[in-house]
């Protein structure tokens, strides 16, 4: 199976200058990225409250993720002015990537960050394609779930978006269960969970299960 590269960049944004940043990653971040050659599409989270917002590309393979840090970074410094914030970038494989149905307009998603032993990778991921997922998609208003890791780091991190905010609210207890559950046993630790509003989602990465 082709194995397929991230890089999220998180901005730490001025909560004022969101819908700004928003237009600007929409018509100016977005066309660039896919001109540069391996792009497969990105993504946009926001959360309004806190001002933090993640912008991750999808990569071909590691020398295409690699070959465009250049221009990337350039385009990252300029989005970073736009939204008035800082940025921390982060560099994934792509485990998992499940699609129920596209997203549309006002979905949102529920992203975990975890921690593990990067000996212990491989089996986390097993335990959360073999029983998390199967539960996840089975929810009321699930529309995808993805999974990447920094191997290296021995960091992972899940999304899954859900068709609304209202969706994502009823299903929080029964995601936190799930969550518990699978984290206990891969011996991971979460490092943090949020949920964000899916601003912008053109993340074009193939069914990877």
């Amino acid at each position: 199976m082709q194995i397929v590269f991230a890089r999220s960049t998180t901005l730490h944004a001025h909560p004022s200058y969101i819908d700004a940043g928003i237009k600007h990653v929409r018509d100016t971040v977005m066309p660039a990225l896919t001109d540069i050659e391996g792009c497969l599409g990105m993504s946009l989270l926001i959360d309004r409250g806190s001002g933090r917002c993640i912008a991750t590309s999808s990569w071909r393979d590691e020398e295409s993720l690699r070959a465009s840090e250049g221009p990337v970074r350039a385009l990252r410094d300029t989005a970073a002015e736009i939204f008035h914030g800082t940025t921390e970038v982060s560099r994934w494989e792509i485990a998992v990537m499940h699609r129920d149905h596209h997203s549309e307009r006002g979905a949102c998603c529920r992203v975990t960050w975890i921690k593990t032993e990067p000996a212990d990778m491989d089996r986390g991921v097993d335990l959360w394609k073999m029983t998390a997922l199967p539960r996840m998609e089975e929810l009321p208003g699930f529309c995808s779930a993805s999974l990447m890791f920094d191997r290296a780091a021995g960091r992972g991190v899940s999304s899954l978006t859900f068709d609304s905010a209202e969706a994502m609210e009823g299903n929080r207890e029964r995601l936190d269960g799930i969550r518990s559950e699978v984290v206990r046993a891969a011996g991971a630790e979460v490092l943090d969970t949020c949920e964000f509003e899916l601003a912008i989602a053109h993340l074009h990465v193939p069914e990877m299960v």
